[in-house]
């Protein structure tokens, strides 16, 4: 694949990126006492282990030595549960099968997180999205043009640290 290395450097870069912004999201929760949305914070926690069970299943997929005894770990981990391991691995051991049902399902489950972000945000309008000045504050900024050109720069901004980090490698994501 032509600038294969770009493409696999970006994926791993984007993932990064994604846990990063998902830690910001749950911190920002956290204070502003989501806890008292309990279908929200339990679509987002449904989110939150979809995205864990990717990346590591997107971890598995280069098929090195980590990689293996990573898998052989977390399936053993399953082991306690009949017949998972032998479904999710296609036999008793990780080999073959196991790579191909991974790489399905690391491609299957991000469409699935994003049904679920939907769900996740539907609850949140229910609702009502919380405000640390409360409910009741006469302070009120409108959404156009004032918070959608914040929103609008702030993608920018975080779209270009993307694009420098793809091509530049300023953090390292990867093995020695």
């Amino acid at each position: 694949l032509w600038s294969g290395w770009c493409f696999r450097y970006m994926h791993a870069t984007g993932a990064s990126l994604v846990f990063f912004l998902t830690y910001l999201h749950i911190l920002r929760g956290l204070n502003y006492s989501y806890l008292y949305l309990p279908l929200s914070w339990i679509s987002g926690l449904i989110i939150f282990a979809l995205f864990i069970v990717t990346a590591f299943i997107g971890y598995v997929l280069p098929w090195g030595q980590m990689s293996y005894w990573g898998a052989t770990v977390i399936t053993n981990l399953l082991s306690s549960i009949p017949l998972l391991v032998v479904w999710l691995c296609g036999g008793y051991t990780v080999s073959d099968p196991t790579i191909k049902r991974f790489f399905v399902l690391h491609f299957i489950l991000p469409f699935v997180a994003l049904c679920i972000v939907f769900i996740h945000i539907f609850f949140l309008h229910l609702h009502g999205s919380t405000n640390p000045l409360g409910y009741d504050t006469a302070f009120k900024i409108p959404f156009y043009p004032n918070l959608l050109t914040l929103d609008v720069k702030g993608f920018n901004n975080i779209f270009i640290l993307f694009i420098i980090q793809s091509l530049f490698g300023i953090i390292p994501l990867s093995h020695p």
